[in-house]
């Protein structure tokens, strides 16, 4: 079974936009340029939480260990 990507209210994703990100554990190099540039963003916190949720539902399929980590970021 695959790992289901949160909605998008799901608190999880301002906890990421705003430092949690850092916490999640992946080899995936997409998923870590994402959290090098969101780090230095000075976008809004719901706005970096947007983006992110975005990422995770694109990519659903190839990052199933990084979403079981999003409940725990």
């Amino acid at each position: 079974m695959s790992a289901i990507v949160p909605p998008l209210n799901h608190p999880c994703w301002l906890r990421l936009a705003n430092g949690g990100l850092s916490r999640i554990t992946t080899k995936h190099l997409g998923t870590q340029l994402m959290t090098k540039r969101l780090e230095r963003s000075a976008a809004p916190a719901p706005d970096r939480a947007a983006e992110i949720h975005s990422f995770f539902a694109r990519w659903e399929r190839a990052l199933p260990n990084e979403i079981a980590q999003l409940s725990r970021a």
